[in-house]
């Protein structure tokens, strides 16, 4: 019997350990597929946790405010950046520009309008 024929004990164990090697890869990418999150694809969205806060306004406390509500206190002038906000997690009221999630409400707020005087 040759080294080169296919029975040959070499070619068994060489075509055994591929077997072994692909049956691993197909575990693997079995895991991996049904661990993967695809949006839309059977899995549900996840739903994001709505944030609340707390604002000192005027010396009193107020809220819970959604952050749609917040916002719109951002926009009227009722909170400025030096406005105390509370939000669950935090141990101590922080001052509004101190909290980059109050500070994104001001940059997505829009400026007064202005009628533009060259009109």
């Amino acid at each position: 019997m040759e080294e080169d024929d296919f029975f040959s004990i070499n070619r068994l164990v060489e075509f055994g350990m591929s077997v072994a090697v692909a049956q691993q890869m197909v575990q693997t990418m079995n895991h991996t597929m049904t661990n993967m999150h695809i949006p839309g694809a059977m899995n549900p969205m996840p739903v994001p946790q709505q944030q609340f806060y707390y604002a000192m306004i005027e010396g009193n406390q107020a809220g819970p405010f959604s952050e749609q509500e917040l916002s719109r206190l951002i926009s009227e002038k009722k909170v400025t950046k030096d406005s105390y906000i509370w939000k669950p997690g935090l141990s101590n009221w922080e001052v509004a520009e101190k909290l980059p999630d109050v500070l994104k409400l001001v940059a997505l707020c829009p400026p007064p309008f202005q009628k533009n005087q060259d009109q």
